[in-house]
């Protein structure tokens, strides 16, 4: 899709527990300045009352009207017909809100929503990571291109969406991607989640310094902590990030399994990769004990870091060759080396999903008019 040169304008909703951010996209980027209103989501039709009024200023600012309003909105829901399940942080949503149909005849325009994790990661096809890599491989003379991502969040939680072919994998029931209930490797009993998160590195972190959980510092301090620029202790956390790192990798390889693509990280915690993301990696290229005792290797790809310089060389080169077509002069260039390339987000979570919104908005429309 050619966002830049697509001057349709998109509302836009960022919904948080306690704020909800408006802007509207044009070309991809912002029109306008964002409008915060609190979300006000213990009750139903005062959080309803609150959209209303925040589209409405929304509109009244543009400079033509928008074709559609398009944001994410946690779940559970039928995403595709526009209704809200019953929601943990915004208790006012109980047994089944037509939010989109609500939205719908109030401004007369196509609503659509999606998981924010859906979206950044069709955010990230569309205009990040994806058309990144896949330009960098152009400019190494690479055959190699590549048109499925599994985007991954990291932060308060531990969300995932696919993208196959150009085209946002939902599912049959709107929850592809739930990747947040895998198995957890260094506790099976609980989700990876409890290893993959905000809280997780506190916890870690705390249990490892000796230290009371409330008392742990930020994962931004950790971090800091970790690479040596702040007093604290240092191997905690180190371990912390190294003990996530190891979670995540075991998640990410089992996902991976079945996508066959690039793999992108945002959230919150995506700005320690220099702690967590070589581990990953060394996860994802590790190996299996066979019976016999010998190893089987963890993926049929190999991984690779397309944050570290030599790596992401040796990823761009792969293993061209020229390959002759038997009875004729012809040849064909070939790449037999199967890989993945992993990194961290070019454009940021919020302008992923943002963008992510438009795009699916304008794809809808152009597809179902």
């Amino acid at each position: 899709m050619d966002l830049r040169n697509d001057e349709r304008i998109v509302m836009t909703l960022d919904a948080g527990g306690t704020n909800s951010v408006f802007t509207a996209i044009r070309s991809g980027e912002p029109v306008l300045d964002e409008i915060v209103l609190p979300t006000r989501g213990e009750n139903l039709n005062d959080c309803l009352a609150m959209m209303i009024d925040g589209f409405t200023k929304v509109r009244a600012r543009l400079p033509y009207p928008p074709v559609a309003i398009s944001f994410a909105f946690p779940g559970p829901a039928d995403y595709p017909n526009g209704i809200i399940g019953d929601l943990l942080n915004l208790p006012g949503f109980r047994g089944g809100v037509p939010l989109g149909p609500i939205l719908a005849m109030e401004f007369g325009l196509p609503v659509y929503i999606n998981n924010d994790g859906d979206l950044y990661a069709y955010g990230e096809a569309i205009a990040g990571f994806l058309p990144y890599v896949n330009g960098l491989l152009e400019k190494a003379g690479s055959p190699k291109r590549y048109k499925n991502l599994l985007g991954l969040t990291l932060g308060t939680g531990f969300g995932a969406g696919i993208v196959r072919a150009g085209e946002l994998f939902l599912g049959d029931n709107s929850i592809a991607g739930e990747i947040w209930l895998l198995r957890n490797k260094m506790d099976p009993r609980t989700n990876i989640e409890e290893h993959a998160s905000i809280r997780a590195v506190r916890r870690m972190y705390a249990r490892a310094a000796g230290i009371a959980e409330d008392a742990a510092p930020s994962p931004r301090e950790i971090f800091a902590i970790g690479m040596g620029e702040q007093s604290g202790d240092r191997a905690a956390a180190v371990g912390a990030f190294a003990a996530m790192a190891e979670a995540v990798g075991d998640a990410i390889a089992n996902a991976v399994t079945l996508v066959d693509g690039l793999v992108v990280i945002g959230g919150g915690l995506s700005g320690a990769a220099p702690l967590f993301l070589p581990k990953i990696i060394d996860e994802m290229n590790g190996t299996f004990v066979k019976p016999d005792g010998s190893a089987l290797r963890r993926l049929v790809a190999t991984v690779y870091n397309l944050e570290d310089d030599a790596q992401r060389e040796r990823f761009l080169q792969g293993s061209t060759r020229e390959i002759a077509i038997p009875g004729t002069p012809r040849t064909l260039r070939y790449d037999p080396e199967m890989r993945i390339g992993v990194g961290i987000s070019r454009i940021g979570t919020s302008k992923a999903i943002a963008i992510g919104a438009y795009a699916f908005a304008l794809r809808s429309i152009d597809t179902h008019p």
